[in-house]
């Protein structure tokens, strides 16, 4: 079974630069996880490499074939946004390969539930609200056409 490094935390909170940090230090030997998301894609994100963006036909797809290992949905003021893992090849049962993954302490359940606890790795990653606040608002800020509504929601959720 793979060993997965499951890294968990509230947005803003740094996930994304520690994840990239990890997967660049090649003595660590991790394979990467991608998760699918039906929300656009921000600025500077590369489709493939954050997340594969997907439309609800591809989602539909997916759950006909029960090839979903987890799946979130969040209400936002721009619709449903649906942010999941599929089981479509990435994760090589018994390969000896190590993942590295970025997700919700649900989406952590659901993947022991799917591979055993065994096989994880929980990092769970804490950050003031204000810096995390900050952080936000900064990210916000880059981006073409600011979502702040978005922004507190993710943020007060």
């Amino acid at each position: 079974m793979p060993e997965i490094a499951f890294i968990m935390g509230k947005s803003s909170s740094g996930k994304d630069h520690i994840f990239k940090a990890l997967i660049e230090d090649e003595t660590l030997g991790l394979s990467t996880i991608t998760m699918y998301t039906t929300r656009p894609m921000r600025a500077g994100e590369t489709d493939g490499v954050e997340y594969y963006f997907v439309d609800d036909n591809k989602v539909c797809e997916f759950e006909k074939n029960n090839k979903i290992i987890e799946m979130r949905k969040y209400q936002t003021v721009y619709g449903e946004w649906k942010y999941f893992t599929a089981d479509d090849g990435q994760i090589e049962s018994g390969s000896g390969k190590r993942y590295i993954v970025i997700g919700t302490i649900e989406a952590y359940n659901k993947f022991v539930e799917y591979f055993g606890k065994e096989c994880m790795l929980p990092i769970y990653i804490e950050v003031e609200d204000g810096l995390r606040l900050q952080r936000a608002i900064k990210r916000e800020q880059e981006q073409d056409v600011p979502h702040y509504e978005e922004m507190c929601r993710r943020f007060l959720a």
